[in-house]
């Protein structure tokens, strides 16, 4: 097995180089960021890591890491600091992908906890990370940097390679079928023959059931995506299995990417969330449509060249779409 580490991976400037400017905040007001919290001491560490790194980009205002649960600092301890600061309106984002049980319920729990306590506080919740164009456009480097020769020595196709993307898994249907869209999108335009979705935990399909789908396309080569912002001990399940598929399958090459981890495009979706909350504009996620992403991205060129293929598509008499790898090079052209 592959296990890429991704100190590895680091990308051209315009993915991976720090933020040089962030926009500025309307408000200075105190920022709660709030983990969901693990035994893994290496992902505590990564959460803090993280919250120090965001607040070092703009010190007008103090950013408090919290945990939900399994390890300290708490929410309460949090909201306490800003109470004997002076503060009474806090904004609270949740560094979570998915807006699932914790986000939806937890969270807002603590927060109401508080509130009971100090009757004066003001919350201004944010949005979770949800997909978003920065995320997609990390993982999307990190498959390509998997083409170089160190990763691939064989030289294996993406016709010829199945793309299996691990999500956490979760009681909430919602969060989960975030994960297939997740997925999705990922394998639109990609080359790779197939992508399949599983789960390290709680839901299914579980992670071998992945494996045994993945393989039943075949495949000379195998990409495992752990969808996780930091590691922890479900990261480490899904090296340690994908290891054992590996030894099973020899003939197949496997490749583990890494999680998230700190990264610059992290950085620009936590400041769009926590303006969000302090412009009262915490909206549903329209980011990712690919009509949107064509009306503001203007140095691409495709949409002048097909822009009027789709007067004649509902007539067409072959299907554009039949060709797998015809489908993957039309499917973000723009109308």
């Amino acid at each position: 097995m592959l296990s890429v580490n991704a100190t590895n991976l680091t990308g051209p400037e315009h993915l991976d180089a720090q933020p040089h400017t962030l926009p500025p905040l309307p408000l200075n007001r105190p920022l709660l960021m709030i983990g969901h919290g693990t035994k893994d001491e290496a992902g505590r560490q990564s959460f803090l890591d993280l919250a120090t790194a965001y607040q070092a980009l703009d010190t007008s205002r103090p950013v408090l890491p919290c945990f939900l649960e399994l390890t300290a600092p708490t929410i309460q301890e949090g909201v306490d600091w800003c109470i004997t600061q002076g503060y009474t309106e806090l904004s609270v984002l949740p560094i979570l992908l998915f807006a699932a049980r914790h986000n939806k319920f937890d969270v807002t729990k603590e927060l109401d906890l508080a509130r009971q306590r100090y009757p004066q506080l003001k919350f201004h919740y944010g949005r979770h990370f949800g997909i978003t164009p920065e995320i997609l456009a990390l993982w999307r480097y990190r498959l390509q940097q998997l083409d170089q020769p160190q990763y691939n020595p064989r030289e294996i196709s993406c016709a010829s390679t199945v793309l299996l993307v691990v999500g956490r898994g979760s009681s909430d249907p919602d969060a989960n079928s975030d994960v297939y869209k997740l997925a999705r999108i990922l394998w639109e335009g990609s080359g790779y023959s197939t992508v399949e979705t599983c789960f390290i935990g709680i839901t299914h399909p579980r992670l071998e059931e992945g494996f045994r789908r993945a393989r039943l396309y075949k495949p000379e080569r195998i990409i495992v995506l752990p969808y996780f912002l930091f590691t922890g001990l479900l990261v480490k399940k899904i090296f340690d299995i994908t290891a054992q598929q590996q030894e099973q399958y020899p003939h197949i090459s496997i490749t583990c990417l890494p999680e998230m981890g700190i990264q610059p495009q992290l950085f620009s979706v936590i400041r769009e969330r926590e303006i969000e909350t302090q412009l009262g504009q915490v909206q549903m996620n329209c980011e990712m449509c690919k009509f949107r992403l064509a009306a503001v991205t203007h140095h691409r060129h495709e949409h002048h060249h097909h822009g009027h293929e789709h007067h004649h598509s509902s007539h067409a008499t072959t299907d554009p779409y039949a060709d797998l790898e015809s489908y993957h090079q039309k499917i973000w052209h723009v109308p």
